[in-house]
């Protein structure tokens, strides 16, 4: 019966036992006090009756103020996520009815209105992709057909960031480092040559041929810049000569033409969130005490304008150099013998570094994944100069400071699904924790928190879950 009671009687039936609450206490508080008073004590009769009357109103208060926010406030908290994921991150979840059991009709009616959004939004979608098709059939082929042309060729905005690379430029960029969208064409070729290029190209507007070292001085390219339309860049083009591909690899065409209108100069705290470059990572250690344990293993995906970009990703085994104990390869698998020929723990940190270069750090309770990076980075002189995103407070943010936030709880949440063979891998639980950044994303600026500074501005206040690291 008291489940189908209106969520109006409910409200009242709060202030009502109040009310009710209220006259009985301060009854019993009259009543000892008056027994008290005639026995003579006045002064102690006033004071009893003030405290019975005052602690007992507080616990009355205390009490209702619990149930209210059990059964009402977290509830409405949870009803208002569910709806904002439905209709921000296309999170097509069924509503907790359970949760929602004493909030009358709104469960319901949010339910409603989440299910005929979702379908709303996938029947739009459906028509969009059955039109876009061709379009998609094209862009394949254009693919295909760029990949058999004998040229590697990287797009480069004004800032000097990477827009596009064909899989034949990304075997070009592979010979120096990882490749990487949006990142600057400095970290692979000699700044000095190609900055000469560019000068000599912005002065006659006519293509450019140079010869650049790549960053590291081991490679030594002859590259073409020709200038592209408006001043907005330029495209770099390497002979085939230059480059090593297996005939088998994989040539994936890599782009974000919305990387062309870059500002340059603007405060990460004032970029909005989904315009933001992230490093997402995630480690596997021989325990829980960064001030003694070690890594084992680091995997790490990129995240560009709230995509994630496929291929960009980093995993390895690293040798910790100490005896892995059994306890901790029981969570992930990983054995003394499968380290033994892994890179060592500076060059896993040189290489992740290099990786993570120009980016926002990503990660599910930073913290503890931070103290390791910095214990390390002072053991080769790197530092992390990276903002920080911890994907435990974004959620905080999100969802309420009581919720659940553990990978799985946020998984099971946004709809992500991890593979049962990735999970507690370093790789696997960071593209789950990429995934549900690429959710949370749009949520949080539904809810107003658009740039990374309103972000951080939130999560502070979630200090008591975890220490913000910015």
């Amino acid at each position: 019966m008291l489940d189908n009671l209106s969520l109006r009687l409910r409200v009242f039936l709060f202030f009502a036992l109040i009310g009710i609450g209220g006259v009985v206490l301060f009854a019993l508080a009259l009543y000892f006090g008056f027994e008290a008073a005639q026995q003579g004590e006045l002064v102690s009769a006033f004071l009893q009756a003030g405290i019975i009357a005052g602690f007992g109103l507080m616990g009355m208060v205390m009490g209702i103020w619990l149930l209210f926010d059990e059964n009402v406030a977290k509830p409405i908290e949870r009803v208002a996520a569910r709806m904002r994921a439905g209709a921000h991150a296309g999170v097509n979840h069924h509503m907790d009815m359970e949760a929602a059991k004493y909030l009358g009709d709104l469960g319901p009616a949010a339910e409603a209105v989440t299910r005929q959004l979702i379908e709303a939004s996938m029947n739009t979608a459906g028509a969009i992709a059955t039109k876009t098709q061709k379009l998609e059939l094209e862009k394949e082929r254009l693919t295909k057909l760029l990949t058999e042309i004998p040229l590697a060729m990287i797009l480069v905005n004004s800032n000097h960031q990477i827009v596009l690379y064909d899989g034949q430029a990304a075997s070009v960029l592979a010979q120096i480092q990882t490749p990487r969208l949006n990142a600057d064409i400095f970290d692979y070729f000699e700044r000095k040559a190609v900055e000469a290029a560019w000068e000599t190209l912005m002065q006659t507007g006519e293509e450019v041929t140079f010869r650049a070292l790549g960053s590291a001085k081991r490679q030594n390219f002859e590259i073409r810049m020709k200038p592209l339309d408006s001043g907005t860049g330029y495209m770099l083009i390497i002979e085939s000569s230059e480059v090593v591909l297996a005939p088998d690899a994989s040539r994936p065409l890599i782009y974000d033409f919305g990387l062309l209108e870059q500002n340059d100069g603007t405060s990460v705290d004032d970029l909005k969130l989904s315009e933001l470059t992230y490093c997402v990572f995630d480690t596997e250690t021989t325990g829980l005490l960064p001030h003694k344990d070690e890594m084992v293993q680091i995997g790490a995906v990129r995240v560009v304008r709230n995509s994630i970009v496929v291929g960009e990703e980093m995993s390895s085994l690293v040798n910790p150099q100490v005896p892995i104990p059994s306890v901790a390869t029981n969570v992930h698998g990983i054995t003394d013998a499968m380290v033994a020929g892994a890179p060592s723990i500076e060059d896993a940190t040189r290489n992740f570094h290099d990786f993570a270069r120009s980016s926002v750090l990503v990660a599910h309770n930073a913290p503890f994944d931070m103290a390791f990076m910095h214990r390390y980075g002072k053991r080769v002189n790197l530092d992390w100069p990276h903002p920080v995103l911890d994907t435990v407070l974004a959620s905080a943010v999100v969802f309420g400071a009581s919720e659940d936030h553990t990978v799985d709880a946020l998984c099971s949440r946004l709809g992500v699904e991890i593979p049962p063979a990735l999970r507690h891998t370093a790789l696997g639980d960071a593209r789950a924790t990429a995934e549900v950044l690429c959710r949370l994303i749009p949520m949080l600026e539904a809810r107003g928190i658009e740039t990374f500074g309103d972000l951080l501005t939130h999560t502070r206040k979630h200090g008591r879950i975890l220490k913000d690291l910015n």
